[in-house]
């Protein structure tokens, strides 16, 4: 009896775990607002648009080294837009909402686009073959990367509920896009606390509140006040801080036309130089082509070398005196600046109450009611696939390690034994963590005069990682140049002038890898359009 009511308990037990088991996936199940893993063809749930900009053809196909489908961007230098309709629009207001995709640049990526664009519910008539660049997003997510774009974007559509209008709020400062072949998986993660997280690999890259000045530009709140736009400045109103001195006289030495150099007198020709001897001498070796036109060509000449006489020589051809520097040069003189008595300080119209301006408690997202992927992008074999929506983060977890972790496990040791083979080392992780530290340096608001320089040195250390400590020393110097600059301030002019500052214009959007990608194409066609030969220039 006692052995039957053991057994009793042990079926128990074993029905009781199954039963949770079963709740759990059921929960998991109902967790998902949208997953998509392109096990099956795209086509029928995926609609590709009809617009003529887009050209690119959208493709199943496996992920290299791997039996998992995915969505394959198939040719370079495309347009590509493709749209899934949710069944139901996901609301983001309530509770946590959880965005996911993996994307692997399987051919690398320079300039190009892998963000998804979450869809708003789109204006009657509009349809999936309708979708461009145009139809309005809610979210905007996802890695980027052309020229000094380097980033992981995050970008909300928020509508400012005075004017009306919807703002693009960018996130400050996103992490860079991993620099590899590997499958990647990005996780944004929006709590009802404000809170943003972005995750890249499972590991948290950005934290960011919606309603903080710091983290979005421009940022969800206005400004209570704005400068008045017709506050005028003052006819008498002096900006300037120094003035020439009027009292000043141009001293009796003080010789303006004496040149900066001067031949230095002293200087002697070397011994053995040749001045019978040219330079440069025809090429005896060089011979017409045969299929030279003289009357679309022009009259050939053979292509100019070096005088092998003048290897051996200290020079050749008319020798002239060397310049240096004219002791007696000053330039032309200018008075000294003195401080200015009627000085005033830099002008600023007075700050009136912002029409515009609201408060917020929290953000107000528009529903998500599709799922795009609309990019332009000069690289091939960017392949996408596991996305998912979803308002419970265990689900993202789980994804990751049952999906995403395995076949990165594989393509990282592939690559290891890639780069033995190939006598590379690659990067450490400790370099990584360097590298991506200067891209966040290189998005600094004061730096964005040298972003290109920094971005440039960066991407070509990238390639070359036991340049990591120069690459850092190139950096720190940038930095602290502009620093110094910062401080002390540059050069004065000599001529002060009393001219009204330029007005900057300011825009909401920031350009994407699209819009580097089509001025790259345009400069390759003007390449392209260049004569076959020239006759030598002289």
């Amino acid at each position: 009896m006692g052995e039957a009511k053991r057994v009793s308990l042990r079926l128990a037990l074993l029905f009781l775990v199954a039963f949770v088991s079963f709740g759990q996936l059921r929960a998991s199940d109902d967790d998902k607002i949208l997953y998509e893993s392109f096990e099956d063809s795209f086509e029928g749930r995926w609609i590709v648009s009809d617009k003529d900009d887009y050209k690119g053809v959208w493709k199943h196909a496996k992920s290299e080294g791997h039996d998992e489908y995915g969505l394959l961007v198939s040719e370079k230098a495309r347009k590509y837009a493709i749209v899934k309709e949710l069944d139901n629009p996901a609301i983001l207001k309530d509770g946590t909402i959880v965005l996911q995709f993996e994307t692997r640049f399987q051919n690398g990526l320079e300039c190009g686009g892998a963000y998804l664009k979450y869809l708003r519910p789109q204006e009657a008539g509009w349809t999936p073959k309708d979708f461009d660049s145009e139809s309005p997003y809610s979210i905007m997510f996802g890695p980027d990367k052309c020229g000094a774009t380097n980033k992981v974007h995050f970008i909300l559509k928020h509508k400012n509920p005075k004017s009306g209008e919807y703002i693009e709020h960018h996130l400050k400062f996103p992490p860079s896009v991993p620099s590899d072949k590997l499958t990647h998986v990005y996780t944004a993660i929006l709590k009802p606390d404000n809170e943003l997280r972005i995750l890249i690999d499972g590991e948290e890259k950005k934290k960011a509140n919606f309603l903080s000045s710091d983290d979005f530009e421009p940022p969800l709140i206005p400004a209570k006040t704005i400068p008045d736009p017709d506050d005028k400045k003052p006819a008498d109103w002096d900006e300037r801080a120094k003035i020439p001195d009027a009292n000043a006289v141009k001293p009796d030495d003080w010789d303006e036309d004496a040149p900066m150099e001067i031949e230095d007198e002293e200087a002697v020709k070397p011994e053995g130089w040749l001045d019978d001897e040219p330079e440069e001498i025809d090429d005896p070796e060089a011979t017409k082509p045969e299929d030279w036109d003289d009357e679309e060509d022009g009259e050939w000449e053979a292509p100019k070398i070096d005088n092998p006489k003048c290897e051996e020589a200290p020079g050749c051809g008319e020798w002239k005196r060397p310049m240096k520097s004219n002791p007696a040069y000053k330039g032309k003189w200018h008075a000294p600046l003195i401080d200015n008595p009627n000085y005033k300080g830099i002008w600023k119209p007075q700050e009136i109450p912002n029409p515009n301006y609201f408060e917020l408690e929290k953000p107000d997202f528009e529903p998500i009611a599709a799922v795009g992927i609309e990019i332009w992008t000069m690289q091939d074999g960017i392949l996408f696939g596991n996305i998912l929506i979803a308002d419970n983060e265990k689900v993202a977890e789980s994804l990751r390690q049952t999906k995403w972790k395995p076949k990165f496990g594989i393509e990282k040791e592939k690559q290891k034994a890639e780069d033995a083979a190939a006598g590379i080392d690659g990067l450490t992780g400790f370099q990584k963590k360097v590298f991506d530290l200067l891209y966040q340096i290189a998005d600094v608001s004061f730096l964005s005069q040298h972003k290109d320089k920094i971005i440039d040195i960066i991407e070509k250390a990238e390639k070359q990682p036991n340049l990591t400590i120069g690459v850092l020393i190139s950096i720190v110097l940038v930095i602290l140049t502009v620093l110094l600059k910062l401080i002390f301030g540059g050069k004065k002019p000599a001529k002060v002038e009393d001219k009204p500052a330029p007005v900057a214009e300011s825009s909401n959007k920031e350009g994407s890898s699209g819009e580097k990608a089509e001025e790259d194409e345009k400069e390759d066609d003007a390449a392209a359009a260049a004569p076959r030969r020239r006759r030598r220039e002289n």
